[in-house]
């Protein structure tokens, strides 16, 4: 079973919320909130401030958290994820999209209201939980956990858990 753990960045502005655009190795494109993988060696918001910088160009300065946290479990494909989202607090810099290993080709800025179009045919693991913090955000952590069947992503059976 391969496993990995990624940071994901809630990063709120003027503005809306922040979602890069992600083009995936089988053609698909998503949206989803900043962050990537931790590499070894990096703690959790290490890794997260490094993905943060190379996906947009802003510099988070203050964390709090972790917000929410995702155990998705693929058998079928052989692969666990586990996810600890964090707020950034403070940040700083301008959004520019430079992404070292080519999957965001965009960022911007998307107003609540607007977040459900952009989130839309992401996977539910990304998209649940930000619907429900949009909906009413909350103190303290909260977990989601989520049962992966199948092996073309066009057509898994995903159970929240």
């Amino acid at each position: 079973m391969r496993e990995w753990l990624v940071g994901g960045a809630v990063i709120e502005g003027p503005e809306g919320l922040l979602l890069v655009h992600n083009r995936r190795r089988d053609g698909r494109h998503d949206w989803s909130p900043p962050g990537g993988v931790i590499d070894a060696g990096e703690t959790l918001v290490e890794g997260l401030t490094r993905e943060v910088v190379e996906e947009t160009g802003l510099v988070v300065t203050e964390w709090a958290g972790p917000l929410y946290e995702i155990e998705a479990e693929a058998p079928d494909m052989g692969w666990r994820l586990r996810v600890q989202a964090w707020r950034a607090m403070d940040w700083h810099g301008e959004l520019v999209v430079e992404d070292p290993d080519g999957i965001v080709v965009d960022a911007r800025w998307v107003p609540g209201a607007r977040c459900a179009e952009h989130l839309e045919g992401c996977s539910p693991w990304v998209a649940d939980p930000l619907h429900e913090w949009l909906a009413g955000p909350w103190e303290g952590q909260r977990r989601y956990g989520y049962r992966i069947a199948g092996v073309d992503p066009r057509s898994l059976e995903v159970t929240r858990v």
